[in-house]
């Protein structure tokens, strides 16, 4: 095929985001970074900058791959990549403009509206908006790429390379032009990937998987043993409750943000003896818990949250998902704050044990069997429509620490936009950066109305527990 050239078939999982993509529920997760204009920015400064991004001489992996077979059928049965040497970036880079006044609220509803399109399935599945307008001398940057392409830590971690920490850094590549590190094949000091290496790895992997399957066997068993145990404290997908969050949803999306001090959150942690995730989850719990009683709908027993839990090597920002998962209760029935909290931390601590006794070797088999019937629900069109697998999907990404700039701009902030599906119609998820933590509430718009005063409720419940704590 013309401009295109050979690559290779997809692990399961990635195959997993394609295969329950509809145009009500598209798979892509997105990034908003917000800078603030080099003090001796000439007022062409984004128009330029637009023109030299889309002049870039190489787009590498994974911005230049598309799919083999683009259509439903083909990407269910042979899902694949190739190689597009002929990528239009006139079309994946894209200039945009905010009507006066230019806040948060017209930035927030444009980001919604961008989220919500659906990717061209033809095409390399990614793109990047450049946004102007924006107030106090700042402009935004969204770029959205499919989920079979990318996870949340390696996605962050591609667009930090781009970055520097000095702010006189000038003729920056973009993100396309760069990509993941490479790592090697790990077949042989050489490097060189023959017949022989691909059989003894192919062994190894045997091996490998007859060794983990006691421990897969016995995971698998306390995790049933759990579902049919009402006190259990490990908790099963398909145990909570169903919610006005579990609905089927529609195409067009909402979001939020929220921006909070991480030495302020780390505080609060460090004097109830949690972790930062603990009140990441605590103030996800309370804002929902109000939103919920605020509607006459908060389900007796505690919702449930899904927690992505990265298996990466920490040396490695490659492409494809390796994510895991956590499932546990928020507590949502709970009255009282404090109990509240404790309710997660030992729901938290219980699931980090459980996923801990498996080796790292068995963890992606671990995530298909727990996640098969979550997937295999989406794909018969049974979300939304019976129990669902867990009420919410809440995750907390490592970002950068240092504060960075990009060819002068100093980035303000960097917020994550990520992907719902039916019986899931909302999504937070977390990034931190440098000394902030930035939430990012993606909900369907539709299903789940007035979902900003989450975002404001977050807030408030922060200054609750550290009230009640002081």
């Amino acid at each position: 095929m013309q401009g295109m050239k050979k690559m290779g078939r997809m692990n399961v999982l990635d195959a997993s985001w394609l295969a329950i993509d509809t145009e009500e529920t598209p798979m892509h997760v997105g990034s908003l970074q917000i800078f603030s204009l080099p003090s001796a920015a000439r007022k062409t400064f984004l128009r330029d900058e637009v023109l030299r991004l889309k002049k870039a001489s190489e787009v590498v992996t994974p911005w230049n791959l598309k799919l083999k077979n683009p259509g439903k059928i083909g990407r269910m049965l042979a899902p694949g990549w190739v190689v597009d040497t002929a990528i239009d970036l006139d079309y994946h880079v894209r200039h945009s403009a905010l009507p006066h006044p230019g806040g948060e609220r017209e930035l927030g509803i444009l980001i919604a509206r961008l989220h919500s399109n659906h990717m061209d399935f033809q095409r390399p599945l990614w793109e990047c908006h450049i946004i102007e307008g924006l107030e106090n001398n700042r402009y935004a940057i969204y770029t959205k790429m499919h989920h079979s392409l990318i996870d949340g830590v390696s996605g962050f971690k591609l667009l930090q390379r781009t970055l520097s920490v000095d702010p006189t850094e000038q003729g920056m590549p973009p993100p396309w032009s760069i990509g993941p590190l490479k790592k090697p094949l790990g077949l042989g000091s050489d490097k060189i990937f023959t017949i022989q290496g691909a059989a003894l790895h192919a062994l190894e992997a045997v091996k490998q998987q007859a060794e983990n399957t006691p421990q897969l066997v016995s995971a698998i068993s306390r995790m049933l043993s759990s579902a049919t145990y009402r006190n259990a404290k490990l908790v099963a997908p398909f145990v909570g409750p169903r919610s006005v969050l579990n609905q089927r949803v529609m195409p067009q999306r909402r979001l939020a943000t929220q921006q909070y001090s991480l030495d302020r959150l780390k505080s609060i942690a460090k004097s109830v003896e949690a972790s930062l995730n603990d009140i990441v989850l605590y103030l996800c719990s309370t804002a929902l818990r109000r939103f919920l009683l605020e509607r006459d709908c908060l389900p007796d027993s505690a919702l449930t949250a899904c927690i992505p839990v990265n298996i990466r090597p920490a040396d490695d920002d490659g492409t494809g998902t390796a994510i895991s998962f956590m499932i546990v209760s928020l507590g949502t029935n709970i009255d009282d704050p404090i109990a509240r909290l404790e309710t997660i931390k030992a729901s938290t601590k219980t699931s980090k044990k459980h996923l801990q006794s498996l080796p790292k070797s068995a963890l992606v088999q671990y995530t298909m069997l727990m996640m098969s019937p979550y997937i295999l629900q989406l794909l018969a069109g049974l979300g939304g429509r019976t129990r669902p697998a867990f009420n919410v999907t809440i995750s907390n990404v490592p970002g950068p620490k240092d504060t960075l700039y990009y060819n002068g701009a100093k980035l303000e902030a960097m917020y994550p936009v990520s992907l719902i599906t039916h019986g899931g119609s909302l999504n937070v998820t977390c990034l931190s950066y440098a000394a902030s933590l930035n939430f990012g509430y993606t909900a369907c718009r539709d299903s789940l109305p007035s979902m900003q005063n989450l975002a404001v409720y977050s807030g408030e419940a922060l200054d609750e527990i550290e009230r009640l704590i002081n």
